[in-house]
């Protein structure tokens, strides 16, 4: 079975286990990283790398393909694990998590990087983020309002 679960369960199962997830560092070609301001928690409110976590029975393969389509939309075409840049596992530790802070949230993250040219911010989904940029390693790095975890990706 590879499908999201209901809310009840998965507050059990992050107030439980560790979860994992894949993160997508892409750049378009001229320098500058895509980063969506959070709509949900954890990390609400702040700038983030596209991103998503694997389900249960899910290949990384397809867990790939599925959150870079989710995360990108028609910029995913294309787009596979076999073809990006794998930059390691991290780990994500939140004092907040899903539905509220009644639980912290606990990533195993496996990073990838790409490049999107022609990335055209507004057809992009607005499920995670509320909106998009896209910025210069120096300035994501200088701004206190992108995530620590994404940070490290750059560092």
């Amino acid at each position: 079975m590879n499908a999201p679960l209901d809310a009840e369960t998965f507050r059990l199962v992050v107030a439980s286990t560790p979860l994992v997830a894949i993160d997508l560092v892409i750049d378009d070609g001229a320098g500058r990283f895509l980063l969506g301001l959070r709509k949900n928690r954890p990390a609400k409110g702040a700038w983030f790398v596209p991103g998503g976590r694997i389900y249960k029975n899910e290949r990384l393969d397809d867990a790939f393909t599925r959150i870079a389509a989710a995360e990108l939309g028609p910029h995913a075409i294309g787009k596979s694990r076999e073809n990006a840049r794998f930059l390691g596992v991290f780990e994500h530790l939140y004092e907040d998590g899903f539905g509220g802070a009644e639980a912290s949230t606990h990533y195993v993250v496996l990073g990838y990087a790409f490049t999107v040219t022609g990335l055209d911010l507004a057809t992009l989904p607005s499920a995670q983020h509320g909106e998009y940029r896209l910025v210069t390693r120096d300035a994501l790095l200088a701004d206190a309002r992108v995530h620590d975890n994404t940070r490290r990706y750059f560092v």
